[in-house]
């Protein structure tokens, strides 16, 4: 069990960065095929959800400056832990004050304030939207502290529907075939029509869901915290599917590429899993035994990782093999996202980072003022925007 709540290319010449410390091996325990990945059909300049699509690879298609221009900021006074959308021109962000904000891309200005509860006193505890948001055709979605998802409109910020999962929510909705697949610290995995919010099936997951739900077609994966188990969900019906051994716990969001999952682990490893071999094709170790929270970003070449050990990883995404190291001055548990030839994370250090895909070379940061913790960055048209955590927060946009 979790000590405490979680609050989301092509390339093919990697270089070994030179770091002058120690880090612990990764080790191999089998390799994936070496057969040429077909590519992925172009992704859309855009990013509904929490890593841009059901496989949450954390790639965007958009394009950014060398030196990214902090175009405008808003306060958000109790700070954010929600990934922001971007869809059309809008940005859609929950705050931990309870906001649910439709902002301008170009401008920052407010179109919609929506709140997870209306009150008359001001002493009236807020539930605050820590989950990421998510956008599906006219609607947006978002999970409150309190365990409340709420559907919004997107055009109006006018409440369609809330439903009530019994627990704190953290990971963000998805939709798939006309169903709201979200969890909860309830430990349930529900599915939810998104027409109405009315419940259509729950599945035990044996423990808090801590992460947003990756698809292989209508099968989806979860863990609780009983066992080292990961559970394969038939999203249709709601029934177990199969079941895979772990090493350890899933506590995070996942990457689904071909079949194989990566994830980090509540033990501090990062782990490759094909699921339908019911197998751990590897596993590497970072320097701590810390609990991992980043989702990692994966190309066609590497998974991308951070970790509380102060450092982002790349490994080799079939040998599970360290290519480079970047090391911070804090830990870094939002998660990074790739654009172009570029990786950009925040991290608790207070900074907010470009880093070379290639070879992990600091290209560009910005200086907050202000961690980031477990914000992470949503990237498109043109923009990069991201929220840092904590009292004095403050919304960015990049471009």
């Amino acid at each position: 069990m979790r000590p405490e709540p979680h609050r989301g290319l092509t390339r093919r010449s990697f270089l070994d960065r030179t770091t002058g410390w120690t880090l612990a091996a990764g080790v191999a325990t089998a390799a994936l095929s070496a057969a040429e990945p077909q590519p992925p059909a172009p992704l859309p300049d855009r990013w509904p959800d929490f890593r841009n699509g059901p496989e949450l690879r954390g790639l965007a298609a958009t394009r950014l400056p060398a030196a990214p221009q902090l175009r405008w900021e808003r306060e958000a006074p109790d700070g954010c832990k929600s990934t922001p959308a971007i869809v059309e021109g809008r940005v859609y962000l929950g705050t931990l004050s309870g906001e649910l904000f439709c902002l301008d891309l170009a401008s920052g200005d407010v179109h919609w304030t929506y709140k997870s509860l209306e009150a008359a006193d001001p002493k009236t505890f807020i539930p605050g939207f820590s989950a990421p948001v998510s956008v599906a055709g006219d609607v947006v979605l978002c999970g409150d502290e309190e365990g409340t998802l709420h559907c919004v409109d997107r055009a109006t910020g006018k409440p369609r529907w809330t439903f009530n999962a019994q627990g704190l929510i953290v990971g963000g909705a998805a939709v798939r075939s006309g169903r709201v697949i979200v969890g909860s610290h309830s430990q349930f995995l529900y599915g939810l029509d998104l027409q109405t919010g009315q419940k259509q099936w729950e599945f035990d997951t044996r423990g808090p869901v801590n992460g947003t739900q990756a698809f292989d077609g209508d099968l989806t994966f979860v863990t609780g915290c009983s066992e080292p188990v990961l559970y394969v969900v038939d999203t249709r019906t709601g029934q177990e599917h199969s079941r895979v051994p772990l090493d350890d716990l899933l506590i995070a969001t996942p990457a689904l590429v071909e079949g194989i999952l990566y994830f980090g682990t509540s033990e501090g490893k990062v782990l490759a899993v094909d699921w339908k071999a019911q197998a751990t094709v590897w596993t590497f170790e970072t320097q701590q035994p810390r609990e991992i929270h980043s989702a990692p970003a994966v190309t066609d070449d590497a998974v991308i990782i951070g970790a509380r050990d102060k450092t982002l990883y790349a490994l080799d995404r079939r040998t599970g093999q360290q290519k480079w190291a970047f090391r911070t001055r804090a830990g870094n548990d939002g998660s990074p996202v790739v654009v172009g030839e570029r990786v950009y994370f925040g991290s608790g250090d207070k900074f907010l980072y470009g880093v070379a895909v290639a070879d992990g070379q600091e290209q560009w940061k910005y200086a907050a003022g202000v961690s980031f913790g477990e914000s992470s960055p949503a990237a498109a048209e043109g923009r990069l925007v991201i929220a840092t955590d904590g009292p004095g927060g403050r919304i960015l946009c990049f471009g």
